[in-house]
């Protein structure tokens, strides 16, 4: 495809794009040396760090937000909010945090000890309701507190001073410097939350901020298509931010997107199905691996449900070809699923071995229409019935409709009797629907908070607020627990229960791994040192210039 070249000091007036509703895309033409205008592919569901669970959000609380530790351009965390790196107790146990004193809010003020042990009190607090409550864990009384057995005043964190922190967890954590730098972790102002209530977050005046930028022109969670970050002026490090601001349009269709990129209007566009396939030779593609399995998840919740039956769950399964699926409809990079948890996300501490090729769990995922139907005419035996009728519930993003045309024509052509019908929402409605239960079956991506398998296989613990199909198998917990437990300061002995806990969790089918995830972008050679992490929040615009 030929490219329309816009000159940089060319001035052209913004123009405007159809999107949900009554909502309007605009995709702003900026002559700024300085603004990188890119696209999402969906709205952003929250932009409150305590309840934010997906990666749009992740992505903006990154860059708005800072936590004790940032990843760097080598994903390895370094000290951000905390002037240098903790000191840690021999066995592994206490923390203790010098904080930055330099550091402000984006109104001027100090960011605290106290802004931290609010945040993480606030995050564990079972009141507050946070998916990532659980992410806690390591430290000391958060899970009693998430359970309602202690008062959230209890949990392992306390001020020494107004710069000084101490954590105390109920375990050694061999992750816990990621754990933060992530999101969930970020400081927040008790004065401002207050003062807001329940509209906090809601708008991006309603919250103050601590990061490299501001969120700025943000309307509403989950239905606003519009966004922008502005370069903190009382950053503490604002020397090193270049960009003055990064404008955010949420463009769901791939070619229009691709539309605006080639006409001058974006500085990066992402590219899925033919797209990439079209697009592979161009010398401005960026692709990006990341840490992430894209799944099917089941609702096992209720008693009369037909998913709680492990035969009808194997015979779904055994219909999908992954390769095709990667290769034909998805077309941008993606691999087929090599099992639960993503290759390239840990290795054996002895051997070096990637977990995915030590489990051997691909031979759980191969397309086998014989062995389908075995496992279909079971499990309909077992469920009384002679025929099944189930809804796929899927994203409304262009891609997300072909993955699950896909998926229906295979499911339907193989498993006769069985039809299935597709509902498409927006990204917010379905993580809201999935949340509370209300779906069959729905599509699920997930990417790894750090770079240990742990952060894949605690999802599908029975009593993870993440397990929303609520998928139980008391080995699967006991073998988690014990990872956790008694066998967290045996590298070796906890490799070994998670190599188990992924083996009992594929041999029950208890989620239907699809894909790992890449990414096929379209990015101007002007953006440069774009900081792309596969493991928690995707990107970082802290170091990104325009040439």
């Amino acid at each position: 495809m030929k490219k329309l070249l816009v000159a940089p000091f060319l001035v052209i007036t913004s123009f405007s794009l159809s999107a949900c509703g009554d909502n309007q895309t605009t995709v702003e033409k900026d002559s700024s040396q300085q603004v990188y205008r890119m696209v999402e592919s969906q709205e952003m569901p929250s932009a409150d760090p305590s309840l934010a669970t997906d990666e749009v959000s992740f992505t903006a609380l990154n860059n708005v937000y800072e936590g004790l530790y940032r990843l760097n351009k080598e994903n390895t965390p370094q000290p951000a909010g905390a002037a240098i790196k903790a000191t840690v107790s021999a066995d592994g146990l206490v923390y203790t945090i010098q904080l930055r004193k330099e550091a402000k809010w984006s109104d001027g003020i100090p960011v605290t000890a106290k802004d931290y042990v609010y945040s993480w009190q606030r995050a564990v607090d079972p009141t507050t309701a946070s998916e990532y409550a659980y992410m806690f864990a390591p430290i000391k009384n958060a899970t009693k507190i998430t359970n309602g057995e202690r008062p959230k005043t209890e949990l392992g964190i306390k001020a020494i001073n107004d710069y000084e922190l101490e954590i105390n967890l109920e375990k050694a954590t061999p992750y816990f410097d990621y754990l933060l730098a992530f999101p969930s972790f970020f400081p927040q102002r008790q004065d401002i939350i207050e003062s807001f209530g329940k509209d906090y977050a809601t708008k991006s005046d309603k919250a103050v901020y601590n990061g490299p930028f501001t969120l700025t022109d943000f309307d509403g969670p989950g239905t606003d298509t519009n966004w922008s970050y502005t370069k903190n002026k009382h950053y503490w490090d604002q020397a090193t931010v270049k960009l003055e601001k990064i404008t955010v349009a949420v463009v769901k269709e791939a070619p229009t997107a691709l539309n605006l990129y080639e006409t001058g209007a974006l500085d990066d566009t992402y590219l899925s199905g033919e797209l990439a396939q079209q697009m592979q030779n161009d010398p401005n593609i960026v692709q990006l691996n990341a840490a992430s399995t894209f799944y099917l998840e089941m609702n096992q919740a209720a008693e009369q449900s037909p998913f709680k039956n492990a035969n009808l769950r194997k015979a779904f399964s055994y219909t999908i070809d992954r390769e095709a699926l990667v290769k034909n409809i998805l077309a941008n990079g993606s691999t087929a699923a090599q099992g639960f948890v993503p290759k390239a996300i840990a290795k054996n501490p002895k051997t070096a071995v990637d977990f995915t090729k030590e489990a051997n769990s691909v031979t759980y995922l191969q397309l086998d229409r014989k062995k389908a139907q075995q496992y279909w005419q079971q499990a309909l035996k077992e469920l009384g019935v002679s025929s099944l009728t189930v809804d796929l519930l899927v994203d409304d993003s262009e891609g997300a409709k072909k993955m699950a045309e896909y998926l229906q024509g295979s499911l339907m052509d193989t498993l006769k009797g069985l039809k299935v019908t597709v509902t498409s929402v927006p990204f917010a409605v379905r993580l809201d629907r999935t949340q509370k239960g209300d779906f069959q079956i729905s599509t699920r991506g997930w990417n790894a908070d750090y770079s240990d398998p742990i952060s894949f296989l605690e999802l599908l613990k029975s009593n993870s607020t993440n397990n929303r199909g609520k998928y139980a198998n008391p080995q699967y917990d006991q073998l988690i627990e014990a990872s956790e437990t008694t066998d967290v300061n045996n590298p070796e002995k906890r490799w070994q229960d998670l190599l188990q806990a992924e083996k009992v969790m594929l041999e029950d089918m208890g989620v239907i791994p699809l894909y790992q995830k890449a990414e096929a972008h379209l990015r101007s050679p002007a953006i440069k040192d774009v900081v792309y992490h596969p493991t928690g929040a995707k990107f970082d615009f802290k170091w990104a210039y325009k040439e």
